[in-house]
């Protein structure tokens, strides 16, 4: 039988009170790869120093989350750009964490942008080439991780980046492969046996049933759970644990075109 790897990723520095609480250290210790808040949406220069510092000990890949420049809406509310403005944002923030990071004697090895601007990017063609851009800038060795079955990952490659494929354990998805809205209750899944038996079932078969029961086709590399849905170490604990059980093995996604 071929081995099978997958990556858990998680978006993290984005709350004082989880680095305080010991909360962040416990849901790194699940993952095997960090999006690390930049200061758009969270995230200042002590966060991500602790942030990456925390990764370093536990052999987690550090990535860069950079969203729209909106502390006020955590980044998850469009914002009216130009497609310079979106790259020259991008651009700042990422670097600032490669900055860091190269202080410390580690490396940035992927971006994930991070709420509306993620959704924005999956679905539309100026966004996600805006996005690739002001990344271009830093540099085409970060690979770029966004929705399964978007366009933005065809985007991205054809700027010559590694695309990383990517689905939610933790998230519901409607009938056509988007996710679930969060101003639906039931966008969030919070059981850690559910979320890992949807992680469960992408890995293992590439699919998920949306809020409708359908069947959605989703081939993804790296599976999220998102640092601030309520119990997220427990249930990136529970979904290394049942990947584990079903052969998987559980390490960073590699980098390779």
């Amino acid at each position: 039988m071929m081995t099978r790897t997958m990556d858990i990723n998680s978006d993290v520095g984005e709350r004082p009170e989880a680095l305080a609480d010991g909360s962040e250290e416990r849901l790194i210790r699940q993952i095997t790869s960090a999006n690390i808040a930049c200061g758009g949406h969270a995230g200042d220069d002590e966060s991500m120093t602790r942030v990456m510092k925390l990764c370093a000990s536990y052999g987690v890949g550090i990535g860069a989350h950079p969203s729209y420049p909106d502390r006020e809406f955590f980044g998850r509310k469009d914002m009216d750009m130009t497609s310079n403005q979106i790259s020259e944002s991008v651009y700042r923030q990422i670097s600032r964490l490669v900055e860091l990071a190269a202080g410390l004697g580690l490396e940035v090895r992927h971006v994930k942008p991070h709420g509306a601007l993620y959704n924005t990017a999956a679905k539309d063609e100026r966004t996600a080439l805006a996005i690739a851009l002001g990344i271009a800038r830093v540099g085409r060795k970060l690979a770029l991780v966004g929705l399964a079955n978007s366009p933005a990952l065809n985007i991205w490659q054809k700027e010559a980046f590694t695309a990383i494929a990517e689905a939610f354990a933790d998230r519901r998805y409607e009938s056509d492969g988007s996710l679930r809205s969060r101003r639906f209750e039931d966008a969030l899944i919070t059981d850690p046996e559910l979320a890992s038996q949807q992680a469960l079932q992408i890995a293992r078969d590439g699919r998920a049933l949306s809020v409708t029961g359908k069947e959605i086709v989703l081939t993804a590399q790296t599976l999220c759970v998102h640092g601030d849905t309520p119990g997220s170490a427990a249930i990136a604990g529970r979904i290394r644990r049942v990947l584990t059980e079903n052969g998987f093995i559980i390490a960073p996604f590699t980098l390779e075109g």
